[in-house]
């Protein structure tokens, strides 16, 4: 990527690329990115070992409006998990172990800081 400053979009479509890569090369099986449903959208559903992990993936360019792991408040969490029931039951995998993982990641106009907050809630 250029060293620059990136629009919103590019850089969450960015930061989402750069989150799937970081997971795979430590071992986690990708099954769904950008998951959709009616009710919102799950960013990565991974799985490693015996778990199902859901990853919310949230980017940042800077900090002025807080981190980016703190963005996922309260609120974001309780949808996250509304979002991931519904995925546990149209894949009829209500029976799994499941974990919510953040990755937060910072793009500092030339590379990515990554965070990754396994069991964040």
């Amino acid at each position: 990527m250029n060293s620059r400053r990136l629009g919103k979009k590019a850089l969450g479509d960015a930061g989402e690329r750069s989150a799937a890569a970081f997971l795979a090369a430590r071992g986690y099986r990708l099954l769904e990115q950008n998951w959709r449903c009616r009710s919102g959208e799950l960013d990565i559903i991974a799985e490693k070992g015996a778990r199902l992990i859901f990853v919310e993936v949230r980017t940042r360019q800077s900090d002025r409006k807080g981190t980016a792991a703190e963005s996922v408040d309260v609120r974001k969490q309780w949808k996250l998990r509304q979002l991931a029931q519904i995925y546990l039951q149209q894949s009829r995998r209500q029976e799994e172990q499941v974990q919510f993982d953040v990755l937060a990641l910072m793009w500092n106009g030339s590379e990515w800081s990554i965070q990754h907050i396994e069991h964040a809630f």
